[in-house]
């Protein structure tokens, strides 16, 4: 399944990223500086889009298939990049090492969104920033309660992805301080992934 996912993952949201989710993410990115860890870098969408204000930026990818993908666009990408193989719970880098930590499409497929807030929290310096992009529980009670249905299946198609997480509030339960939240939708995608949150989360 992880072979088949890696395969198609650019394929499948080729329309929402030419529809603006490209623009979202460089939006987003400009916010990044100096040393950045990347958790779930997928195939590298976000790696040619960093500004000159990065130094390094670290991909952690734990899938193989991905990272195959990954390599690739790390040897294209703007900035120097480093790929390591570590699951976003358990990064393999010093307390308090990084101005920047990046997260886009993560905190749905983690098995404990909570416990790798707390890592993001335990790698940044004082006043870093976590640049945060998600799809999220719809505010519609309607199409909540179809993401509640439809999260077991949605699971097992989209490699563990959940589209029904209260992931700003789990934000803001975490160590964690959410300095700036913006609202919208994915673009071109199925209701069930079309709720958006993207902002700043401060150390």
């Amino acid at each position: 399944m992880g072979r088949v996912l890696a395969l198609l993952y650019e394929r499948l949201g080729a329309a929402s990223e030419e529809a603006g989710m490209r623009e979202e993410r460089r939006r987003l990115l400009q916010h990044a500086s100096g040393e950045v860890l990347e958790i779930g870098a997928g195939t590298g969408l976000n790696l040619p889009l960093y500004p000159p204000a990065v130094t390094r930026v670290v991909a952690a990818e734990p899938d193989p298939h991905m990272t195959r993908r990954l390599r690739r666009k790390a040897r294209e990408a703007p900035v120097p990049v480093e790929l390591i193989s570590a699951p976003a719970e358990a990064v393999p880098l010093a307390d308090g090492s990084l101005d920047t930590v990046v997260g886009t499409l993560v905190l749905c497929t983690v098995d404990e969104p909570a416990v790798v807030l707390a890592e993001i929290a335990r790698l940044l310096r004082p006043e870093g920033r976590y640049l945060f992009l998600e799809h999220v529980r719809a505010h519609e009670a309607g199409l909540a309660r179809w993401q509640d249905r439809l999260a077991p299946l949605w699971g097992v198609i989209e490699g563990g992805c959940h589209p029904n997480r209260a992931t700003l509030a789990t934000l803001r339960a975490s160590p964690l301080t959410v300095s700036e939240v913006h609202e919208g939708r994915i673009p071109k995608a199925v209701p069930l992934v079309r709720p958006l949150i993207t902002g700043v989360a401060e150390r």
